[in-house]
């Protein structure tokens, strides 16, 4: 417990002094990752806690996101709601509407609670565009922020730590929730609901409060999406929006109160830096999911819990080894797969084509990509993808059967008293002392 307090402190302290160590650009990328980060836990306090897998969670970040931009506009950073306190416009947005929406979809369950999540969504999202007094068009609705409490918020700086201030509070609120027997009843919705219908608990109005609690920090995080980019848009009810909560969700893993967050911040760094260098960024995010639900569905951070225990098992001298191995095959993968990924995209892009075009019954022309021209037809041009991916494939063998004969290797354990140890003695039957 000290050891988890102590790395949270740490953690604390890193995001304090991130205006002091990074870029204005990258200061705004970070305020991007702790609205996700937000988002994600807010998701995650419905789907991995609750057990209520939702496509549609985007529309109470959107409703959140035009409660605060209409609360803006209406009172100007004053009064009731000065400029740091506009979240809270967005936190009873969410709230309430995902009350009315939250008693709809938990009439069912399974598939059934999905498939109306998603219908509710499509729904605003299709009837935003029209209600042009209220969701401003296709040109959204802009505003300013005002200044409060001897600040101006006019600086990046600012914004940072008053989103920090209230994703701290939030996901310190979600915790705190989990704790409480009302979220101990939470995870009893996701094992075994029959159950606490027996036992005589309202289950209904239990999912319908998860639900309502989840979408009211969804628009916290709309609230603050609104007061870092001073604007909204209908597009914050795009069904893409609900998609990506999902996988950041699965991504960071829903079995750890802190790995929504880690995912949607991992994943919204990734896109921050590699959508400007490639434009399959999107298809790289895709292959990440995939290769985590079938390779680790427990998520990333259920990885570093897995490396965990085998240093305790295993000892840190023999698992080293394993763990270079491991990331020396992942860096391969990538290499390879970026690489074929890259050269593919380039040679069925439009601007290749017609470059093609141009020189009919000719040889393809080179396709450039890391600094240098790459001939398509040429046998070293895909040798090179295949060699990178065939070495990292031989080493994820060589860590299975190497893992493998570790564990096999074990000793025994050892007898404690009172109680006979697993494996007979040499000389004696099974069974018989």
């Amino acid at each position: 417990m000290k050891a988890a307090l102590a790395l949270v402190a740490t953690g604390v302290a890193l995001l304090a002094a991130l205006p002091f160590l990074l870029s204005q650009g990258l200061l705004n990328a970070a305020i991007q990752m702790l609205i996700a980060a937000l988002f994600a836990s807010a998701y995650n306090l419905l789907c991995g806690q609750a057990g209520m897998l939702s496509f549609g969670h985007a529309a109470y970040f959107g409703v959140g996101a035009f409660g605060t931009v209409h609360a803006m506009n209406a009172l100007g950073g004053a009064g009731l709601l000065p400029t740091p306190l506009l979240p809270l416009a967005g936190a009873v947005c969410g709230l309430v509407f995902g009350g009315i929406a939250g008693w709809f979809a938990t009439q069912r369950s399974g598939t059934y609670f999905a498939m109306i999540t998603l219908a509710i969504a499509e729904l605003v999202h299709s009837l935003a565009p029209h209600l042009k007094g209220l969701f401003g068009g296709e040109a959204g609705v802009s505003t300013m922020r005002m200044p409060a409490w001897g600040f101006d918020f006019g600086s990046t700086t600012q914004v940072y730590y008053l989103t920090l201030a209230w994703v701290l509070v939030s996901v310190a609120l979600l915790y705190l929730y989990t704790r409480t027997p009302l979220g101990r009843l939470t995870f009893g919705l996701r094992e075994n609901s029959h159950r606490l219908r027996f036992l005589g608990y309202n289950v209904h109005g239990l999912g319908m409060l998860v639900f309502a609690l989840s979408a009211m920090f969804a628009g916290i995080a709309g609230g603050l999406q609104v007061v870092s980019n001073e604007s909204a848009n209908y597009v914050v009810f795009d069904p893409g929006l609900s998609a990506a909560v999902v996988l950041n969700t699965y991504i960071g893993g829903v079995k750890v109160f802190l790995g929504p967050a880690f995912g949607a911040a991992l994943m919204t760094f990734f896109g921050y830096a590699v959508s400007d260098l490639t434009q399959s960024w999107l298809l790289y995010q895709g292959i990440l999911f995939v290769l985590v639900m079938m390779f680790m569905p427990s998520g990333l951070t259920g990885l570093i819990g897995t490396t965990s225990r085998l240093r305790q098992r295993l000892g840190l001298a023999r698992l080293a080894p394993l763990v270079l191995l491991s990331v020396g095959a992942a860096l391969l993968l990538s290499l390879g797969g970026a690489f074929a990924v890259e050269m593919l995209q380039r040679a069925f892009s439009q601007d290749y084509r017609a470059m093609a075009n141009l020189q009919p019954g000719g040889p393809w022309p080179p396709i450039q990509f890391l600094g240098r021209a790459w001939a398509p037809a040429a046998f070293a041009t895909w040798a090179l993808p295949v060699g990178l991916l065939a070495a990292g494939a031989w080493l994820v063998r060589l860590v299975r059967q190497r893992l493998r004969s570790l564990e096999q290797g074990e000793p025994a354990p050892m007898p404690v008293q009172g109680k006979t140890s697993h494996a007979p003695s040499a000389g004696r039957t099974e069974g018989i002392a």
